[in-house]
């Protein structure tokens, strides 16, 4: 076998040129540089990295913590995680109250609320959503306005808007701003309405059909559409106070008088007492016909009791005019608003709560000044008021129990309750004054805890009557915590500061703002405990609380 020469001619086929056919005309020579293409024309994709970054890092190997599972699939992944021991199904028990049940969806996560039993069937069309959400913010402005806390209105949008087929809805209650939020589905925008509340004012017995509304549109019994709820809501409001403007006034003054028997005064105690509130309450509307804020109206009501019991002590007649001042003092503590603001705090509404406070300091504000202010001249001229002789208890059971509940009954005639309601209410003021006597003047005890204990059975009996009626419990708490309200802590602190003793007085106003946030948590703890004697609103989940923070 011979072997081919190296030369041209006999070199390998491997190694022939190219022929011209296979040669491009616009490929460039042999030994001349590949040119770049133009900026333009750059072939690299869009998705390309940049020059200077560099590639994702590689998968994790298996069994690390980071890596996914080898089973998982972002294409076949299920649309939300599911525990290893499964989603409880939550069933709302619909012979609970209503709302008992929204309040439990509202303390629930989104994701855990469950779907409406009946659902809407595709080719049926529900009411307008904007129409929905108008009247749902009007029957939470009248909820708010009348004294409601905020998880109740909460609640009760809530639920007005679910009976209206508006699932995907979250309301939001502030102090004077009233919002809600209505999303269709994920992909559509949300539909979001507000309204302010500029005026409040104090008539349960409007609160009562309010509730009798909000009970009718929950009820799935009969259906009650928009135009018919926007017609009873219209009745609602055109319909008058229960009492005339002269029986208000005769109720003040008998709330009054009746103060001033609880604490040891008697029957010409009783007449000026009551004389100081009717002239107090009088010129409070003059204030309020002349557009005066409140403050004005308050510090303008506390003048007359204090001085009509000045009047007395420069008369050097043997009576108690601290009872008569305490007396007068009575109707003008805003005991509701404290309840509510505890109430909100308690439930998480701190922005709610914080607001509602202040209002109530400022009124406290107004009462100090206007009692200081009368007090003070009473002392410029000599007045010999003596603390320490009005601090005598008297004990006079029959007596002082009849004064309680006569007082309950003229505050649940201010508060424009219903006649209905009002003999409840005065029931459950004389049992929370007979459990505060026994503790506080029988035994001796604490008056923080005796007025804690009494208000604690307060919530509790008004809690369960008001769930057994499906309404309201302000009508069957707030007239029966009158009996309790700190009246004689508040004037002694401020007679003190009169006559110049500070410490004593600062110490008397915190001992009142003391039994003042005792009857507020006393009155919420009732109202937790009356709920654990209902049946349950969820029959497989219980209802869910905040957890403890812990400082983080």
């Amino acid at each position: 076998m011979v072997a081919k020469p190296d030369g041209p001619e006999g070199a390998p086929e491997d190694r022939k040129p190219p022929s011209d056919e296979a040669r491009s005309a616009f490929a460039p020579p042999p030994g001349v540089e590949q040119p770049a293409p133009p900026e333009e024309e750059h072939p690299t994709s869009e998705f390309a990295l940049p020059e200077g970054f560099a590639p994702e890092p590689p998968v994790e190997q298996e069994g690390s913590a980071f890596a996914p599972p080898s089973t998982y699939s972002a294409k076949d992944s299920p649309p939300a995680f599911t525990p290893a021991y499964g989603i409880p199904l939550v069933r709302m028990a619909q012979d609970a109250p209503w709302q008992d049940r929204m309040r439990t969806m509202l303390r629930l996560p989104v994701g855990d609320r469950p779907v409406p039993e009946s659902p809407r069937k595709e080719d049926e069309t529900g009411p307008p959503v904007a129409r929905v959400l108008d009247l749902t913010l009007r029957i939470g402005e009248l909820l708010l306005a009348g004294g409601e806390g905020a998880e109740d209105v909460e609640a009760a949008m809530f639920a007005i808007c679910r009976a209206y087929g508006l699932d995907r809805c979250e309301p939001t209650v502030t102090f004077t701003l009233l919002s809600i939020t209505y999303q269709p589905s994920l992909v559509e925008d949300p539909v979001t309405a507000n309204r302010t509340v500029r005026r409040r004012g104090t008539d349960y017995t409007r609160l009562a059909a309010v509730y009798q509304l909000l009970a009718d549109i929950d009820s799935g019994t009969h259906e009650v559409s928009p135009e018919e709820a926007y017609r009873r809501l219209a009745e609602i409001r055109r319909n008058r106070h229960p009492y005339p403007g002269w029986v208000l006034t005769a109720a003040a003054g008998m709330l009054a008088g009746a103060a001033s028997v609880l604490l040891g005064g008697g029957p010409t105690v009783f007449f000026v007492a009551a004389l100081g509130a009717v002239l107090g309450d009088r010129l409070a509307w003059l204030c309020a016909g002349r557009g005066l804020p409140e403050f004005y109206q308050f510090l303008v009501a506390a003048m007359p009791p204090a001085a009509m019991g000045v009047a007395l002590t420069l008369l050097h007649a043997d009576l108690r005019p601290s009872a008569v001042i305490t007396g007068g003092l009575f109707a003008l503590i805003p005991g509701r608003a404290l309840v509510a603001a505890v109430q909100d705090g308690l439930t998480g509404f701190y922005i709610t709560a914080s607001a509602r406070l202040l209002e109530v300091g400022y009124f406290f504000v107004a009462i100090v000044v206007g009692v200081l202010s009368v007090l003070y001249l009473a002392v410029q001229f000599g007045a010999q008021l003596n603390p320490e002789g009005a601090l005598r208890p008297v004990e006079r059971p029959v007596t002082q129990i009849v004064a309680s509940m006569v007082l309950c009954a003229t505050f649940a005639i201010l508060l424009q309750q219903s006649r209905a309601t009002v003999l409840f209410a005065t029931l459950n003021g004389g049992v929370a004054w007979v459990i505060y006597a026994s503790i506080a003047v029988t035994a001796g005890g604490s008056t923080v805890m005796a007025t804690a204990v009494a208000a604690g059975l307060v919530g509790l009996f008004g809690q369960l009557i008001a769930r057994y009626h499906h309404t309201s419990s302000l009508p069957y708490v707030t007239a029966a915590i009158g009996p309790l309200l700190p009246g004689s802590a508040t004037y002694f602190g401020v007679l003190a500061i009169a006559q110049n003793n500070l410490d004593g007085g600062f110490a008397s106003l915190a001992k009142a703002a003391a039994l003042a946030l005792a009857i507020a948590i006393g009155v919420n703890l009732g109202g937790e405990l009356a709920r654990l004697f209902m049946q349950a609103p969820a029959a497989a989940a219980a209802r869910r609380a905040a957890k403890r923070t812990r400082g983080f």
